[in-house]
């Protein structure tokens, strides 16, 4: 059974295969996709109002970097992974975020988020 099953977990990426590719991994795993936001003002909507249990940010949305979404998850506690195909050493402040290096398969993912979840709870005390 995955550390996954049953949760929520929001998707945040302007591909559409790549999205689909992520939503069918996570199902997979027994997780229920949010989303996909594939625009940054819709990441940050549902970045505010929740309704999940953790995110997968594209770090880059049409050009525009997600670090405002990464900051309102921060501020709720919700545990959340960068995606990237760019070097994530590549100068990007990250502030200590987990980075999924994309292309990335359904373990490296779920292995990405159960380390996004622990780390949430230990700074959250939970």
């Amino acid at each position: 059974m995955s550390l996954l099953n049953g949760l929520k977990i929001l998707i945040v990426e302007d591909e559409p295969i790549v999205a689909m590719m992520v939503e069918d991994m996570l199902i997979d795993l027994g997780a229920e996709a949010i989303g996909p936001a594939s625009t940054l003002d819709g990441a940050l909507d549902l970045a505010q109002t929740g309704g999940f249990d953790a995110a997968i940010l594209d770090l880059n949305l049409n050009g525009e970097r997600t670090g405002g979404v990464a900051d309102i998850l921060r501020r709720r506690g919700l545990p959340f992974v960068f995606a990237t195909g760019y070097d994530s050493g590549g100068g990007v402040a990250l502030g200590g975020a987990i980075v999924l290096q994309k292309p990335y398969r359904a373990e490296q993912m779920e292995t990405a988020l159960g380390k996004a979840m622990a780390a949430a709870a230990l700074s959250t005390g939970s």
